[in-house]
């Protein structure tokens, strides 16, 4: 059976690599498994054919064979379950990798997808402007927390985990914002993921989406 997931046909973010299938590409990369992609319209996620893999109408969806699955976490700890390369062999050691996927879902990622909104969706709206400081000291409170736990280390517990993927993939989306300009260590490690060849592929792979559907120049 052929894995298949399913991405934006026009890529809202302009192919930068934070579209979430990003996140299941870079996984199916780093596990070296094949896999095909359907792209979707805006207009398909509201449909029954989509809505009966994401009942939420979003991407990506996950379907091996009669295996359909939605939400990148539970997808990327699938994939690291069946194959080696994104989880510890030993217990303790997985379970931690485990819980550092859980705390860069459930921790990290809501104050920047809140300041993300508030920048680019709520911009216009009279109460942004007294909002946005608030919303950044709770992305810094976040941040702080984060570089202090890694400190010197390349990844956050040992070996390159499924933890360190989804924390890399949660902190790329505050490349424009310039707030981990104060965390060398926090940019150095974003870095370090972006500098794995499976990432690199996954981010090719989504940029040629993205590509491919502009308009060829006059």
């Amino acid at each position: 059976m052929t894995i298949t997931i399913t991405a934006f046909e026009h890529s809202p973010d302009r192919g930068q690599g934070l579209a979430r299938d990003t996140r299941v590409r870079w996984a199916l990369e780093e596990v070296g498994q094949p896999y095909e992609v359907r792209l979707v319209s805006f207009r398909a996620l509201k449909e029954p054919a989509h809505l009966a893999l994401h009942p939420f109408g979003q991407i990506p969806t996950y379907e091996d064979g009669d295996l359909s699955l939605f939400e990148t976490g539970a997808i990327v700890f699938h994939l690291a379950e069946r194959h080696a390369g994104l989880l510890p062999d030993e217990a303790k050691a997985r379970a931690r990798a485990i819980t550092w996927m859980f705390a860069a879902l459930n921790t990290v990622e809501p104050p920047i997808l809140e300041l993300t909104t508030a920048r680019i969706l709520e911009s216009d709206k009279p109460w942004t402007r007294e909002r946005l400081p608030m919303i950044e000291e709770r992305v810094h409170d976040r941040l702080k927390q984060l570089s202090a736990r890694l400190g010197g280390a390349d990844w956050l517990d040992g070996a390159f985990s499924a933890g360190d993927l989804m924390m890399v993939s949660v902190l790329l989306r505050l490349r424009s914002s310039g707030l981990l300009d104060a965390y060398p260590n926090l940019a150095a490690y974003v870095a370090r993921g972006e500098a794995r060849p499976a990432y690199q592929r996954a981010f090719a792979a989504q940029l040629a989406v993205y590509t491919a559907s502009q308009p060829p120049a006059d």
